[in-house]
């Protein structure tokens, strides 16, 4: 298992059209990707967009990103990328 920790920046925290855009990115791998609060400990598959919403993750958040499975450094990476670009 890979993980990393990552605070969100966005003022407007994880919104629809970029959280989209990274479920679809995140489908992409075969390993097992789950995305958690660090302050509630609240997690949802980090391939299911409603799940993702479901969290509630504003500016400030920190989030932690786990993988597991075949492909985990990749999804890893490719997550750290597109957080750092988009949130």
């Amino acid at each position: 298992m890979t993980e990393f920790s990552y605070t969100i920046t966005d003022p407007l925290g994880i919104h629809a059209r970029p959280a989209g855009l990274f479920v679809k990115k995140l489908a992409a791998f075969k390993s097992a990707i789950t995305i958690s609060r660090k302050d509630t400990g609240a997690s949802c598959d980090g391939k299911g967009l409603l799940a993702l919403m479901k969290l509630r993750v504003k500016q400030n958040d920190a989030i932690i990103v786990k993988a597991e499975g075949d492909d985990e450094s990749a999804a890893i990476e490719a997550a750290q990328a597109y957080l750092s670009a988009h949130f």
